[in-house]
């Protein structure tokens, strides 16, 4: 970046010029290195109100982390220092967000604090589980293989994860269709069909009646039902970003037929996943634990592990520590125990990671080639019902003329 400066030198003369630097505070110590006084300095190309980039809205995504992480390990074991690491991809990476993160860790580098340091004051984009990788990366001297691992670990978690929200994108489309499609018949369709039944005088069936009077509500008091709604959805997600909320959704999470079951084998998966990671970059099980609390994604999961983490202390093992909560399976505390006895825990979490995953994989798959035909069937039914409801009544009443 491009910065005009003015300054007085040593001989007290005027200068003024520009200078190449990261961001401003680099451009500044440059500057004072060279033994100038610093009168006025800015970008060279400042930008108007309209033209500024909007950070507000942009984020990290998980898939600029994993790219990150697999350069910094490409550019580590080219033995090229870590400042100039950070500096190389600060001016290369195209999240202008990222970019301005990246900025701010090689600042931090340069007044020499630590990689998991600067890392630790951006946890919005690097997580708990990546900086205590970082750090003890750096206590182990291989931060090459950390940041190696660390990729790998979040190519994994992003098309685990991925496979699994994917699935559940479609049923959701169909659900608003559905619910569409309902709105409109009962607002446009329903009541001029209602017109003639009472028109006619017949009585009609009490699901008729039912039809009716839904359609009523939504005609007479739509926009009532919108805001209550609206209002109702607001409180529910003010709610969910409470303790007790997020613990309610992550257990509701957890009960819904089929889809609990495929979130508790996504969690198990990650779990024995981010444990077997973490201890391959000698990082001590009770830490492992308490970290893999913080990133597991569900509040049910978090509480077991801290809870289980305050038992190791007590002096429990993992695996007994563990067997305390239905949510996990007897067969992977069992599998645990044994890994425990014969030294092997870290091969035992590698095999239960891979297991799990492939489940979820099966799960997603069968999910999806039941979804189709089980939404159209509802959609049908659904539809069929309120044709019926109305045009019953008028089949009625032609016979009876």
């Amino acid at each position: 970046m491009l910065f005009k400066y003015k300054a007085v030198d040593q001989n007290n003369s005027n200068k003024e010029g520009t200078i190449e630097a990261l961001n401003i505070d680099i451009a500044v110590s440059s500057l004072q290195k060279r033994g100038f006084t610093i009168l006025g300095i800015q970008p060279a190309n400042k930008t108007g109100f309209f033209d500024r980039k909007i950070t507000i809205f942009q984020k990290v995504s998980n898939k600029d982390v994993v790219i990150l992480s697999r350069q910094i390990s490409t550019l580590f074991q080219a033995q090229v220092s870590a400042l100039r690491v950070f500096t190389m991809l600060a001016s290369e990476t195209p999240n202008p967000l990222l970019r301005e993160k990246l900025g701010q860790i090689t600042t931090e580098l340069q007044s020499g604090s630590s990689i998991s340091k600067s890392l630790a004051k951006h946890t919005d984009v690097f997580s708990s589980f990546y900086i205590n990788m970082v750090k003890a990366g750096e206590e182990t001297g291989k931060l090459d293989e950390t940041f190696s691992f660390l990729a790998d670990y979040l190519d994994r978690n992003y098309e685990l994860t991925s496979k699994a929200k994917n699935a559940l994108v479609y049923p959701v489309f169909v659900i608003f269709t559905f619910i569409a499609v309902m709105v409109l018949m009962l607002t446009m369709v329903i009541p001029r069909i209602t017109s003639i039944l009472e028109e006619s005088g017949q009585e009609v069936p009490i699901y008729t009646k039912i039809v009716i009077g839904m359609s009523k509500l939504l005609t007479d008091y739509g926009l009532f039902v919108l805001i209550a709604l609206f209002i109702a959805g607001f409180l529910v997600f003010r709610w969910s970003r409470q303790p007790s909320g997020k613990e309610f959704f992550a257990d509701l999470k957890l009960r819904i037929p089929y889809i609990g079951n495929l979130y508790q084998k996504l969690y198990l998966s990650r779990l024995a996943d981010n444990m077997n990671t973490m201890l391959l970059s000698g990082i001590p099980m009770l830490r492992a634990i308490e970290v893999t609390a913080e990133v597991v994604d569900n509040e049910v999961y978090r509480r077991l592990l801290m809870k289980s983490a305050e038992n190791i202390k007590g002096g429990k093992s993992v695996s007994d520590s563990l067997s305390e909560f239905p949510q996990i399976p007897k067969i992977m505390i069992q599998m645990m125990r044994v890994g425990e006895e014969t030294g092997e825990l870290g091969n035992i979490l590698k095999t239960l990671s891979n297991f799990y995953r492939r489940e979820v994989t099966n799960a997603v798959d069968t999910l999806v080639s039941l979804i189709e035909p089980l939404m159209m069937v509802m959609l049908g039914l659904g539809v069929g019902f309120l044709l019926a409801s109305v045009l019953i009544p008028i089949y009625n009443i032609s016979g009876g003329a």
